[in-house]
């Protein structure tokens, strides 16, 4: 049985040749079931880019809400 961490980190593995292309890298922190939260820290260019929260938000989130409907929320930690 799958569990949705393993989920989780399956999508992120599917956006992550994306985000190492532009030089940085997303890291899976946790994954709240009970708020539906998935804390990822962004790092590398993706760390200090203006437009970290724009992939975090309307890419990754995006995609993880899309493919699970249990995540309700992403943050970067």
């Amino acid at each position: 049985m799958t569990t949705t961490m393993e989920k989780i980190e399956a999508v992120i593995d599917e956006i992550r040749p994306a985000v190492r292309a532009d030089g940085g890298d997303v890291e899976l922190v946790s994954y709240d079931p009970e708020e539906g939260l998935v804390e990822l820290r962004l790092v590398g260019a993706c760390h200090s880019c203006p437009y970290s929260l724009l992939t975090l938000k309307g890419g990754i989130e995006h995609r993880l809400r899309s493919v699970l409907p249990e995540v309700k929320t992403v943050v970067a930690v």
